[in-house]
């Protein structure tokens, strides 16, 4: 097979798989402590991950220096990022999960700004801010129901404090940059993320009379550890590295919708017309904030090369 056929393989299973992952972590988590499911979650894949990478002899740099700038993000990303999502679906649809995590791009943005003060934004920018705000406005009206329980409402907000936390992270790599390689720095991340996890389930959750997992939480977690978090990922790298990073960007604009439809259909999660609404203007406010940042990077190129 050729290597771009394979990355068109590896983007497909990176669009669907990820899409997957909110259901199979809803499954999980049902019955089950969440953030203790989420850390053991992490915690194997990253040392399978980082067993793989020893044994292979594929990373030479196992310095302090390198495993320390990943322990912010993975605690922002994997702890307080999509660790925490786990306890919210618990509570909320696993589809709504997905498209609240969709606006991390907005997230992203929004946070630059904030701590950027020579950042400048484009109009595309301005209305793709705009238009995501409006997709949360859209997310709440659509969901009154769940509002008037506090558990649901919570649900809600710890979904929107993932998406800042996973964009404080995903910042924090960029401006730090380490010596090793990405799978290395994956897996300290979701060892990292999962040591967080671990201790926030200690000072929240009951240890002293834990549920025999189902069969069903533990192929759940069977798969988000193999799927979820070591293939996908793995072909999300393979991906980025052999086609364009815009053509990449796609799975962020699938994974919600797949994440809604499964729900629907595996779990009776229902599907209004103000959800299919709220997901078309949301991913309409990605797609300019995406747009509004190529467009800054290439003129910032341009201006460079003058």
């Amino acid at each position: 097979m050729e290597s771009k056929t394979k990355a068109y393989v590896a983007l497909g299973m990176v669009c669907l798989v990820w899409g997957t992952t909110y259901l199979a972590v809803r499954i999980g988590v049902a019955g089950f402590p969440a953030l203790l499911f989420m850390s053991v979650r992490n915690l194997i894949a990253g040392t399978l991950l980082l067993t793989v990478l020893a044994v292979l002899r594929k990373e030479k740099t196992w310095s302090w220096d390198n495993i320390k700038l990943q322990i912010i993000p993975g605690l922002c990303m994997i702890t307080f990022g999509i660790g925490i999502v786990g306890w919210s679906v618990k509570y909320i649809p696993s589809g709504l999960a997905a498209l609240i995590c969709s606006m991390i791009p907005i997230f992203t943005m929004i946070v630059n700004l904030l701590f950027n003060k020579a950042e400048r934004i484009n109009w595309q920018i301005a209305t793709g801010i705009m238009l995501g705000m409006c997709g949360v406005l859209l997310v709440f009206r659509d969901n009154l129901a769940f509002i008037s329980n506090t558990n649901s409402l919570l649900g809600i907000l710890v979904t929107m404090v993932s998406c800042l936390f996973w964009a404080l992270g995903g910042l924090y790599t960029q401006k730090f940059k380490s010596g090793s390689g990405p799978f290395f720095n994956a897996g300290v991340q979701m060892l990292a993320g999962g040591l967080g996890l671990l201790v926030l389930s200690g000072l929240s959750e009951d240890w002293r009379q834990l549920p025999v997992p189902t069969t069903s939480s533990l192929f759940a977690l069977l798969y988000l550890i193999v799927f979820g978090s070591i293939l996908a990922f793995c072909s999300y790298l393979y991906a980025m590295s052999r086609l364009p990073a815009g053509l990449v960007s796609i799975y962020a604009y699938i994974n919600p919708l797949v994440a809604i439809v499964l729900g629907y259909i595996i779990l009776n999660e229902k599907i209004t017309w103000l959800t299919m609404l709220s997901f078309i203007i949301t991913m309409s406010g990605v797609y300019m904030v995406n747009v509004g940042y190529k467009l800054k990077k290439a003129q910032a190129l341009r201006l460079a090369t003058d």
